[in-house]
């Protein structure tokens, strides 16, 4: 595939741009990277430095790929954290863009605004302006269990919940979603589940829960379900070959004790996911 990726950008570290290009271009697929920022490392750390790129600038990058001639030929386009409206309008456009010159191109976005004991960390207004009017352009969309019920605008606790909610989602345009770091009820203890849903059914896979939380691995999940879910065309296939792939990226993290994901050590599976976790169906 050939996938336009605008999302933020870091020279150390693994986060946006910097986590999901690799793991894409190890897959075989070619990736435009689109920078909305380019910082020293992600602002986990508390300090950084680097540039906040204007919305006006992206724009004209992206401007500067349709003057190849080449924009249409995308067949995704991918984002992540959307710190300022202007920026998410860019990245709309960008999406219509490609739509318009290719109609089977699909929109994968990673709606960023929260997740459980941090609650909502992004500016004021992005939650509302995520729900309301990106999420609904999307096509596909991975948010984590936090996300979910905000976006859904109600708490769930159940599988039945958390199935009803993303229905509830669903209903306002996105076909496919990937629900992270799911807890409910019937988790057992030291696990955690990642559900897909699309038209033809619903699918969850069960993890142990590692004692990690590292930064940019909602963006690496992001981006490899978009690939594995266009290339398979199977929402089981590519929930299973996803999180094989990230947890092998976890684990790799885990035993190198950094704060960084190791995806470069953990490519040989990013390329070749192991068969390891079996997709559920829930219905």
């Amino acid at each position: 595939m050939r996938i336009l990726s605008i999302q933020s950008s870091v020279a150390y570290g693994h986060v946006g741009n910097s986590a999901a290009v690799f793991p894409l271009q190890r897959l075989g697929h070619e990736v435009w990277p689109v920078l909305t920022v380019h910082f020293s490392n992600h602002t986990g750390y508390g300090a950084w430095r680097g540039p906040l790129l204007a919305p006006a600038d992206v724009a004209e990058v992206i401007a500067g790929i349709a003057d190849r001639g080449v924009l249409g030929s995308a067949d995704a386009v991918l984002s992540g954290y959307q710190g300022d409206p202007a920026m998410g309008a860019v990245i709309l456009d960008a999406v219509a863009r490609v739509k318009s010159a290719n109609p089977a191109a699909v929109y994968c976005c990673d709606p960023v605004m929260g997740d459980v004991g941090r609650g909502l960390f992004v500016r004021p207004g992005i939650p509302e302006y995520l729900r309301d009017v990106v999420v609904p352009r999307a096509d596909i969309i991975t948010p984590n269990h936090f996300e979910l019920d905000f976006l859904a605008g109600r708490t769930t606790g159940s599988v039945p919940e958390v199935l009803a909610a993303v229905d509830v989602v669903r209903e306002t345009g996105p076909r496919h979603v990937l629900v992270t770091s799911v807890l409910h009820g019937d988790v057992p203890a030291g696990s955690l589940e990642v559900v897909a849903v699309s038209d033809e059914g619903a699918w969850a896979v069960t993890t142990p829960l590692l004692p990690i939380n590292p930064n940019g691995g909602g963006d690496v999940t992001a981006a490899l379900y978009l690939a594995h879910l266009q290339t398979t065309g199977s929402p089981a296939t590519a929930l299973e070959r996803t999180i094989a792939a990230v947890y092998a990226v976890f684990e790799a993290t885990l035993a190198a004790g950094t704060r960084e994901i190791q995806l470069v050590a953990a490519q040989d599976a990013i390329a070749d996911p192991p068969t390891r976790f079996t997709a559920r169906r829930l219905r």
